[in-house]
């Protein structure tokens, strides 16, 4: 659930959805997940001064709350 929510939303900010790729390490109350983009998409996802990736997060964190779990969102270069 956790990794279709971060893939929605980052092929909607980003010009080459295509690209865009989400991995999910997935622990006994953690997930980790890996965004990696295309590399002209990177400021989008990132935004200025990490607003988007922030707000990415704060989505990411609520809806892991929901589901009684701990997400980490990583954005990979």
């Amino acid at each position: 659930m956790l990794k279709e929510l971060v893939e929605y939303i980052a092929k909607a900010l980003v010009d080459h959805p295509e690209q865009v790729v989400v991995n999910e390490i997935e622990g006994e109350k953690t997930s980790i997940l890996e965004l990696s983009v295309a590399e002209d998409d990177l400021g989008k996802v990132i935004g200025k001064g990490g607003r988007t990736a922030r707000a990415i997060r704060t989505i990411l964190s609520a809806a892991a709350t929901k589901a009684n779990k701990r997400a980490v969102l990583e954005i990979l270069e």
